[in-house]
């Protein structure tokens, strides 16, 4: 069984890459009337903490996919939003293990990290959207929660489909945003620290946002006309990143319909208050990757992508590993 380190699985999933290996398995998939692979919902289970405080918990994310006749992936994922500011013993948000199988047998073929793949294949999902959704010369990208550990693989992933130059960031504690900035500064891009949320929205060409917010961080009034705005911060239903307005504006579009509509507050809630209707989300990434919709029509559209993960993406990113690793021996 191969045990590739973080540094290898890294280096296995490249921008470009990772996205063309995320657009094939959408693409085959969405094509198929009898699709090979099947991911059904995540496994979720909140744990909680000792001295049962809130926001203290531990949530557990399990995530299966499979192929018929190809491999077994599967995800364990804990999530603990106070792992950063654990005063003696800071640690990832996000930490998991991800396991590869061969669908035949039932043998282990590989288990690595999961972290790595999951900021890469979330912010790879994001940009593979925008390669339909955003305007094909945004160059401003403006990102929410630019303290978090996504933030600077959202930036290399859209660097791959669009010619971004600019780049505005905010983050609740601005401090933990100047470390990103420096970095990207140091890569030639303009940078920029809004002072807050609703400067950066009302400036950009793309928003996304990456917190895992209850209360709205985006305005949809603020928007300008042809912004593609894409939260991937939120993964309950209780979690919103956008406002009714944004919703009401734009074009709607999600990473697999039955995930927003099961699990994404941003869709859900709107949903259940009468803003929008079911027929207002236009489609998802089986649609778009397989041409069954055109994606952005006209320069002014406003653009709403949401994505709550699906075992299917980590699948497609977990076999790149695998491939790659082979290759390389």
């Amino acid at each position: 069984m191969l045990t590739p380190s973080t540094h290898d699985v890294a280096q296995c999933l490249a921008p470009t890459a990772l996205i063309e290996a995320l657009r094939g398995e959408f693409r085959v998939n969405g094509l198929s009337a009898e699709p090979s692979l099947v991911a059904p919902l995540r496994a979720h289970h909140v744990i909680e903490a000792p001295n049962k405080a809130p926001g203290a918990e531990t949530h557990l994310l399990m995530m299966p996919a499979w192929e018929t006749g190809g491999v077994i992936g599967i995800k364990l994922v804990g999530v603990n939003a106070q792992n950063p500011s654990r005063p003696h013993a800071p640690q990832p948000m996000v930490q998991g293990i991800y396991l590869l199988m061969d669908a035949t047998t039932g043998a282990p073929l590989a288990q690595f990290d999961a972290q790595e793949l999951t900021f890469r294949r979330t912010a790879a999902v994001s940009a593979l959207a925008a390669d339909y959704l955003a305007r094909a010369d945004a160059s401003h990208l403006g990102i929410i929660g630019a303290g978090a550990a996504m933030a600077p693989y959202v930036v290399d992933m859209y660097r791959a489909i669009r010619p971004i130059r600019q780049v505005t960031l905010w983050n609740r504690t601005a401090q933990k945003a100047a470390g990103l900035a420096d970095a990207l500064s140091a890569e030639g891009l303009s940078v920029h620290i809004a002072e807050s949320p609703d400067d950066l929205v009302a400036s950009v060409d793309i928003v996304s946002s990456c917190t895992p917010s209850e209360d709205p961080v985006i305005k949809g009034a603020l928007l300008r006309e042809g912004t593609h705005v894409d939260c991937i911060g939120g993964f309950r239903p209780t979690m919103r990143e956008a406002d009714d307005v944004t919703l009401r504006r734009a074009h709607i579009f999600g990473d697999t319909m039955d995930g927003v509509t099961q699990e994404a507050g941003d869709i859900m809630i709107p949903l259940e208050r009468g803003v929008i209707q079911s027929t207002d989300i236009l489609g998802d990434l089986f649609d778009l990757c397989a041409g069954r919709l055109p994606g952005r029509q006209q320069a002014e559209d406003i653009t709403f992508f949401k994505s709550v993960g699906s075992a299917l993406s980590d699948l497609a990113g977990a076999k790149l590993v695998l491939e790659s690793l082979r290759l390389a021996r």
